[in-house]
């Protein structure tokens, strides 16, 4: 049995499901045009809770955020929110979900959610849910972490940046290796489980401890 404290709350864990602690999800505020991408965050949210996952997020109650929080929160599991004090009025509607920690901007909300993490998902979101995606997936490459890095692909929603990836392989500004670095399928289930089976095969820029990481606020 393993005891771990996350910000300061004992947690405990008698017979470990997965190999992940806890995963941050990254996903939008709003919950989209149809109801298929609503369908996927719970989805997500049970898969965590039959897994025994905790869940690290953005710490919005509203959206798809609310969506899958709620659903982790609701199973039993840690649910640990992060927001910029400057997105409280915006994110959270009535009640918050689980732990909310209140940080002052995007820099530290991205930072603290990656040391509290054990791999990373993104749902279908936009700019910001991109944003976070892509950093940890250069985090990856620079060899500040290693990571899983998830991408559920509802409804082919991920499709186009799938494939932009594809053409920066294909002119030289993305390694085959590298590209190997996003792992993406279009369940819940069948995501986790190539995030379980994932071994990094890219050559990283720089080793992990050429990294001023506490700079980056990473550990």
């Amino acid at each position: 049995m393993g005891e771990e404290k996350i910000d300061g709350i004992d947690e405990i864990r008698e017979e470990p499901m997965s190999k992940f602690n806890s995963i941050c999800v990254f996903c939008g505020s709003n919950s989209g045009n149809r109801r298929v991408f609503a369908e996927a965050a719970q989805d997500l949210g049970n898969e965590l809770v039959r897994k025994r996952i905790n869940l690290v997020y953005g710490g919005g109650s509203v959206g798809l955020m609310g969506l899958v929080s709620r659903t982790v929160f609701d199973g039993g599991l840690r649910v640990l929110g992060v927001i910029p004090a400057a997105l409280v009025p915006l994110e959270i509607s009535g009640e918050s979900v689980g732990e909310v920690k209140i940080v002052t901007d995007m820099h530290e909300r991205k930072a603290k959610m990656a040391r509290k993490s054990d791999a990373f998902i993104a749902l279908p979101g936009g700019y910001g849910t991109m944003e976070e995606l892509l950093e940890m997936i250069t985090w990856s490459q620079l060899g500040i972490h290693s990571k899983p890095i998830g991408l559920l692909n509802v409804d082919g929603y991920y499709n186009s940046l799938l494939a932009l990836f594809d053409t920066g392989v294909k002119e030289g500004f993305i390694k085959q290796t590298a590209r190997n670095i996003i792992l993406s399928a279009s369940t819940a289930h069948e995501l986790m489980n190539k995030m379980e089976e994932y071994t990094p095969s890219h050559e990283q820029v720089a080793p992990s401890h050429s990294w001023e990481i506490s700079e980056l606020g990473y550990t």
